[in-house]
């Protein structure tokens, strides 16, 4: 696997920073992205980050380069397209070029996970607090971001979150819609949340071999 540790990515539009854990030999490979002004230090991610790590996943939580440089503000959607995609191809070596991808994030980072899904060859997306509508501007849905994933993707939701609830009757039979008790934070219901994505990345995963390698 690549060296764990934090470090520096160049991509197209300034240096990223991952920060990557794991075992040795990982069974796969889960990529986070954080909120629009966040940073990789939100509950939900921890959360997603945990659960990877104890079915045996390794994890790599990404910070744009406009939140390396220190800007709250997002970049254009093109511009963070293109450094996550660089981001994923560099941390994909070694042991971790040929296991499954599970991409996802918080809120804008799910939104961006879903638009790359399949430039990156993910085999699923995770997607906690994905803001459906801005407040207030249904017609600035972004739904169709969620429905073009072709891979299965878990959507994790607050029942009260401002940006919205999508309607299950919307939604692919590839994508998992989960409401739990909170709003866009996703703070208030660890046990639900926590369960949520167990449940999904377990099934998203090839079995695990047992000690006679069947």
């Amino acid at each position: 696997m690549a060296e764990p540790g934090e470090s520096l990515v160049a991509t197209p539009h300034g240096d990223a920073r991952v920060h990557l854990t794991g075992p040795a030999s990982p069974r796969g490979l889960l990529m986070l992205g954080h909120g629009a002004g966040g940073g990789v230090n939100a509950v939900d991610l921890r959360l997603a980050t945990d659960v990877a790590l104890g079915l045996g996943l390794a994890v790599a939580l990404v910070e744009q380069p406009y939140r390396v440089a220190g800007r709250r503000a997002p970049a254009p959607a093109a511009h963070v397209d293109a450094a996550w995609c660089a981001v994923a191809e560099h941390v994909r070596v070694a042991e971790l070029a040929d296991v499954p991808l599970v991409v996802g994030g918080r809120s804008f980072g799910g939104r961006v996970a879903c638009r790359t899904s399949a430039d990156v060859g993910a085999s699923g997306v995770l997607c906690l607090a994905f803001p459906l509508d801005p407040p207030g501007r249904p017609e600035k849905s972004r739904l169709p971001e969620l429905t073009a994933v072709t891979v299965p993707a878990l959507v994790v939701q607050g029942e009260r979150d401002p940006f919205g609830v999508p309607d299950p009757q919307t939604l692919p039979s590839t994508v998992t819609l989960v409401v739990v008790d909170g709003d866009h934070s996703l703070k208030k219901d660890a046990p639900a949340i926590r369960a949520a994505i167990t449940d999904w990345l377990a099934g998203a995963l090839p079995p695990v071999p047992n000690e006679e390698g069947s």
